[in-house]
């Protein structure tokens, strides 16, 4: 006949916390694999960002030159118009009237000329933006290709490690998922929690010389003897974790040796009266 499984809730209070040491043990376990891949995945994501943002920089380089070769494009038609304008003032100027018509002509001529400079220079400065433009393209376009081979590189050393560990990780979370449905979700819930806020993930430590193993912070011995009688969850009141006896997380400290008790002298006088 199949054995009922126990609700969470009606497990002892030493029960509850094997299970919640058991969980911390396959969580560890996941943390060492994470562990292995080191800072690949943040350089392999540094990367991707890195080719985004010059990728994003090219096509903005990209739409400036296309708008510099478009008002290149609009002065010089500018400037076929103005010079067209200018040879018919240059025809009018022969069958003028009077010097007042003269003058007007001539200013027109004068404006026409001054707006063709003043286009030309503007051509100039847009080619020369369009030169540097395209240069700072190429110096982009090579960056990317460098990046991309550093990408290419990391990413192949990421799945080999992921590859030769995930096996083991995706059978250690199928474990510690099951193992959490044997843990009350409140309790479950803070031990997460305080998980998550510690700096080495650990949420449950055990006591070790006569300290918390977790901020090694000095146990009072009535607060040891309450956790080694198992009655009640105690957390550590320097940092939060929740702390169980070593017998119950199965280790075994080495227990300091006897002194043998030395052997008392006898002084040299006596055993010279003696003699």
């Amino acid at each position: 006949m199949a054995r009922e499984k126990k609700d969470p809730q009606d497990l002892s209070i030493e029960e509850k916390l094997k299970n919640l040491y058991q969980l911390q043990t396959m969580l560890s376990e996941i943390d060492k694999i994470k562990t292995l891949r080191g800072e690949l995945p943040l350089e392999v994501q540094d990367l991707e960002d890195e080719i985004e943002g010059l990728t994003t920089r090219i096509e903005r380089m990209q739409a400036d030159k296309q708008s510099l070769q478009e008002e290149i494009s609009h002065r010089r038609v500018t400037i076929q118009d103005n010079n067209s304008n200018m040879e018919r003032y240059n025809q009018q100027l022969e069958n003028v009237r009077n010097n007042r018509e003269y003058e007007n002509l001539t200013k027109e001529i004068e404006y026409l000329q001054l707006d063709n400079q003043l286009n030309e220079k503007k051509i100039r400065e847009a080619q020369n933006a369009m030169e540097s433009k395209q240069e700072e393209i190429r110096r982009c376009s090579d960056n990317v290709t460098e990046r991309r081979d550093a990408l290419d590189v990391k990413k192949s050393e990421l799945d080999e490690i992921i590859s030769e560990t995930r096996a083991e990780e995706e059978k250690l979370r199928e474990r510690s998922k099951a193992l959490e449905l044997t843990i009350e979700p409140r309790l479950l819930s803070s031990f997460k929690r305080i998980r998550k806020n510690s700096r080495n993930g650990l949420g449950i430590v055990y006591v070790q010389r006569d300290a918390c193993g977790g901020c090694f912070n000095k146990i009072p011995p009535q607060r040891q003897l309450d956790i080694r009688m198992r009655k009640k969850i105690i957390v550590c009141e320097y940092c939060g974790r929740i702390m169980i006896d070593p017998e119950l997380a199965g280790v075994e400290l080495n227990k300091p040796a006897e002194e043998k008790p030395k052997r008392r002298r006898r002084k040299t006088s006596e055993k010279k009266e003696e003699d």
